[in-house]
This record gives structure tokens, sequence and C-alpha cells, in this order.
């Protein structure tokens, strides 16, 4: 009896997901599906070796393997020396990167070409495109700003004051944590300068006209004057980055 019971358990917890199972199944396109389009647009999201971003791409068939292609970028940039730390002698305290002086973002804007190297069946398969860009790219530095361990003259207790990171001032002693995040915006820089990508384009949807991919590729980003990210290193002026993506777009004419 117990036995037939829990049997009867397990198929009422299976039927709902054999269900959702058959409801999101993939379509495929048919024959009368798989025609030329003429524009294309896609988001994705990606993950390079220095952080994480966003992408948005629009472009119009040149040839039929042809695509020109403009592109928005919006990117952290991190330094490779980040490392998370706390303050061990107080409780409740927040992690932050020691002998970091700025949060780095990238915008870029750029142009490029997209190549297709077979298309796919109707019936499945992968696309594959290779691509190139150049373009703007603009740095934004962010100040740092932490909460610092001080002592109040007048009631003699600690408080904790939010201040612009100087390594000659804070220590990983009187660091209680990262202030929010909000804080520093009003003193963004800009650091003008160029980037050039390539890479390789994966198109593995089911559906023509609602595209998925996957991309890998590398990016070099290159400014007039370097960055500074961390206290204790030479600022940088060339960024070179390998990346993946992951988006979905639209087909249309």
């Amino acid at each position: 009896m117990k036995v037939l019971l829990h049997v009867t358990l397990v198929l009422l917890l299976l039927c709902p997901a054999l269900d959702l199972t058959a409801q999101i199944e993939e379509e495929y396109d048919t024959i009368a599906d798989n025609i030329l389009f003429t524009r294309e647009m896609n988001g994705s999201i990606v993950i390079h070796s220095h952080g994480w971003g966003l992408e948005y791409r629009i472009g119009k068939s040149l040839t039929v393997d042809k695509t020109l292609m403009f592109e928005a970028d919006l990117l952290e940039m991190k330094d490779a020396k980040e490392i998370k730390s706390i303050n061990p002698f107080f409780t409740n305290t927040r992690s932050y990167i020691y002998g970091k002086l700025n949060a780095m973002y990238v915008l870029r804007t750029g142009l490029g070409q997209q190549h297709t190297l077979n298309r796919k069946p109707y019936f499945g398969g992968v696309e594959l495109r290779l691509f190139y860009f150049g373009g703007l790219s603009v740095a934004f530095s962010k100040p740092v700003y932490l909460e610092i361990i001080k002592l109040d003259p007048g009631s003699y207790r600690y408080i904790t004051v939010t201040e612009r990171y100087n390594p000659d001032n804070h220590f990983p002693d009187n660091i209680y944590g990262r202030a929010p995040f909000t804080k520093g915006f009003d003193k963004l820089k800009p650091y003008p300068g160029a980037y050039v990508k390539a890479g390789l384009g994966i198109d593995f949807g089911t559906i023509n006209q609602k595209p998925k991919t996957v991309e890998v590729g590398a990016a070099l980003d290159i400014y007039a004057k370097p960055v500074p990210i961390m206290a204790f290193k030479d600022a940088n002026q060339f960024f070179l980055t390998l990346y993946v993506s992951f988006g979905i777009g639209k087909r249309y004419n």
C-alpha cells in the first residue's frame, strides 16, 4: 500500500512538469518560413574577462551573406587585482575592494559587418557568422566612496562617515565597508577613446525570425589617457578583453 501511495505521489508531481515541458517545446520553421529578411536587431548579455555588460545591435542586409550592423555596448571594467575585503575587527561590516580608486564603466558605439558563413536548413541546425566592429569607446571613472570608522570626540564612541577613498588616510583597520552604489555618480569623469572587436557568432534558434545567439570574441579599447582604477599600480590606457555573449533577437523586413 505504501509503495502504491508513493508511486501515485510521484505521478502527481510529474504530470504538471510533463505538461509544462509540452507547452514550452520548441517550434520549428517550415520551408515557407525559411526566407531572407533584410533587417535584424538583437540584445545580449556579455560576460568578459574583466566584468560583464549589455549589448544592443541593429542591422540591414547588404547582400545575401553580408549585413551592416550598428552596436552599442554598456560594460563594467574591473581590474585583475581586485580582491574583496572585510574589516575583521567590527561586526556587520560590508565588503569592499581595498585599494580601488575608481569604478570604471565603458560605453561603446560603433559600426561593423557580419558575414554569414552558412545558412541553417529550415528543419534545424546552426548558422555561423564572422563579425568585426570598430568605433567610439568612452570610459567613465566613478570615484569609490567608503564608510570610514572614526572616534567621535564628544561621545567617545565609534561612528562611521562616508568619504572618498584616499590611500593615504584609509586603511584596512579604519574602513567599515563600501558606501552606497549611487555615491560618486555626480563626479563621473570621461576618458574618450576607440575600440575594435571581432569574433564568431552562432545562431542556434529554431525560428528564422527569432534568432538565439552565442558569440565568442575579443575586443580592444584604447583611450587617450590612462584610466586610474587601483591605487597601488600604474593606470592603463589599453584594455584587451575576451568575451562570450548570449542574445535573442528579431529578423524582419
